[in-house]
């Protein structure tokens, strides 16, 4: 069991050097390949590329910023803005940058809900209008976090954050419920979310970054032993993974659903479930880790 976790951590856990010189290669190709078309083949290769160059980011991409965080420290530009306050706060007082990643969260949260309702009305599809009133539910979701924040510190509250923590895990139970049933419908009518032109990418880059970002702040803000902010990152990812889902279904539907709609259907009933059961799983998580601490902290 050694020697495989030894493997695998060789295979997926690369240096940031390594992770940035075959990852943002693996991305370019990806793009050009699936732009240009040819043979299904070649399509198939570039899903499996891309979902290496994923997997080895989301793990090497802590490396890769921390070697990023210490160039920009070192920077005498960076020294100079160090001077001014509020610049100084944010780059040494980790709860306000959470706090500030909170309002920006929902801010591109609601600016993603309008290019899907956008795109949902002018491309007269159905998928696109039922994920953007799920992404509404997970921003309002969102707010409810800063809001809270802005009038009790993170980690200073604890029980009262606790019961949002709980209650942010019974939102998402129920909207995975609803996220299941549009899978399902996507999965039975074998149909999927489509972009125009050039949107697909920007969408894509999009996703992938929303999809990294969240994992790195799932692991980075758990020192904090906030329920809040854990909360907050819990809506994040699960909010880069229907993203991810939506992109894996647009990019099958406009680079390959016309010579293999099985694959298609294979991949979008196995991504689409498995986010489902993840979801549900960290949902249920939350309640129960949240009623049991706050169980304790009662007696």
């Amino acid at each position: 069991m050694e020697k495989l976790k030894g493997i695998l951590k060789k295979i997926f856990c690369l240096p940031p050097l390594p992770t940035v010189l075959i990852a943002v290669p693996a991305f370019i190709f990806v793009f050009v390949i699936l732009g240009l078309g040819g043979h299904p083949l070649l399509a198939y290769i570039s899903y499996g590329l891309s979902a290496y160059a994923l997997i080895i980011t989301v793990t090497g991409i802590s490396g890769i910023y921390k070697g990023i965080q210490k160039g920009i420290r070192e920077n005498p530009l960076m020294k100079k803005l160090r001077g001014i306050p509020i610049v100084r706060r944010y780059l040494d007082d980790g709860a306000f940058r959470a706090e500030i990643s909170l309002y920006t969260g929902v801010t591109i949260n609601f600016a993603y809900v309008f290019i899907k309702l956008f795109s949902g009305i002018y491309y007269r599809s159905l998928w696109f209008v039922a994920l953007a009133f799920y992404y509404v539910f997970l921003a309002i979701t969102r707010f409810m976090l800063p809001h809270h924040v802005r009038s009790k510190p993170v980690g200073q509250e604890y029980v009262s954050e606790l019961k949002r923590y709980r209650l942010v895990g019974y939102i998402l139970l129920v909207l995975n419920l609803a996220l299941g049933i549009v899978v399902t419908l996507v999965v039975q009518q074998n149909r999927g979310f489509e972009y125009g032109g050039y949107l697909i990418y920007v969408m894509a880059i999009y996703a992938f970054y929303t999809m990294i970002s969240s994992v790195i702040n799932v692991v980075k803000y758990r020192r904090y032993n906030s329920p809040v902010l854990s909360a907050a990152k819990a809506v994040n990812l699960t909010a880069a993974l229907v993203s991810m889902l939506s992109l894996e279904t647009a990019m099958i539907s406009q680079f390959g659903a016309a010579e293999d709609p099985m694959f298609r259907l294979i991949m979008t009933a196995v991504t689409g479930f498995a986010i489902c059961a993840f979801v549900l799983g960290m949902a249920v998580f939350m309640i129960i880790k949240a009623t049991k601490k706050i169980r304790n902290s009662a007696i």
